[in-house]
């Protein structure tokens, strides 16, 4: 019996899936990425200028990368990143009506005239700012990929003629998602355009799909989210005693009518927030007002089970 090597099945099962190319319907996250993208460029970009800014995720599609890149001939700035854990360049393209758009927002225009429409060069301020644009990009970048592959993604030039944006043969296979931004009532586009071979690597965890338990929470967003909730402004009642009324008892109430009650000084208040019971206090004096001091929670589910019980 001689002593042939074995293929691996699952290695076998890769190879023939990575000859056939990518297929975008198996690789969920890859969705889920390029929509925190999204976010992610809205909330590094919104401390540039002072109107609102918006990011849309509208589609993604496979395609030659020659192909891709000629749709934007002539007519974007680009900007070739460099992936160094990956090992691969990424190239991100923003229009020129994403230039333009971002220019008067930067300046402080208010949307009231008509949007630029012209093919000259882009000048050099134009440049400059697109190189600021393409900075908090790679941030975002670096941000949205964290979820399946953590890399830095490092600028390494701008090109505004398409032919010398090469980051991969024309004919090979590449990813192009494609992104609108809004503002002062017009818009442009922004394009990443990243190769298979920077993909087919991470293909296992792009094809997770991304369920509600297994989430990978975003750190950032979490301590944002609760730094906005601890600002939410709740206003607290103290009641000391509830009195029960029928409505002929009520209509007869006159000014200067004296209600008495059953509390004492020992009883203890009620503090709530919301119409929801919080906690039970004591009430006393300090400095000549009227304090609390908080005794103990009211526990929630026991206080709703005396309401249910009461009614």
């Amino acid at each position: 019996m001689t002593g042939q090597p074995t293929a691996n099945p699952t290695d076998l099962k890769i190879r023939l899936k990575e000859a056939g190319g990518l297929s975008l319907e198996r690789l969920p996250m890859l969705a889920v990425v390029f929509d925190r993208l999204t976010s992610a460029c809205t909330d590094n970009l919104k401390h540039l200028v002072a109107s609102s800014v918006f990011f849309s995720f509208t589609g993604i599609r496979n395609g030659p990368f020659g192909e891709l890149l000629d749709a934007c001939d002539n007519n974007a700035v680009a900007g070739i990143f460099h992936a160094a854990e990956w090992d691969s360049h990424i190239l991100v393209a923003l229009d020129r009506d994403f230039i333009f758009t971002m220019v008067e927002a930067l300046f402080g225009a208010d949307g009231g005239e008509p949007p630029v429409e012209d093919e000259r060069p882009f000048s050099a301020i134009e440049l400059r700012l697109a190189h600021m644009i393409f900075e908090q990009i790679g941030k975002a970048l670096e941000s949205s990929f964290s979820l399946v592959s953590a890399t830095t993604f490092r600028l390494e030039r701008t090109e505004t003629r398409m032919e010398f944006a090469v980051i991969g043969g024309r004919s090979n296979k590449a990813v192009e998602a494609r992104f609108m931004i809004q503002a002062l009532n017009r818009g442009g586009e922004l394009l990443v355009i990243m190769p298979h071979s920077a993909i087919n690597p991470m293909r296992p965890r792009l094809a997770k799909a991304l369920t509600g338990d297994t989430a990978a929470r975003d750190p950032r967003w979490t301590r944002q989210m609760a730094a906005e909730v601890q600002k939410a402004e709740v206003t607290l009642r103290a009641v000391l005693e509830e009195r029960t009324l029928t409505l002929g008892e009520i209509a007869d109430l006159k000014v200067g009518q004296v209600i008495g009650l059953d509390a004492t000084p020992a009883t203890r208040v009620m503090l709530e927030g919301n119409d929801r019971p919080l906690f039970w206090c004591h009430m006393g004096q300090a400095q000549g007002s009227y304090v609390l001091r908080v005794d103990e929670a009211i526990a929630q589910r026991k206080e709703a089970a005396e309401d249910d019980a009461a009614r």
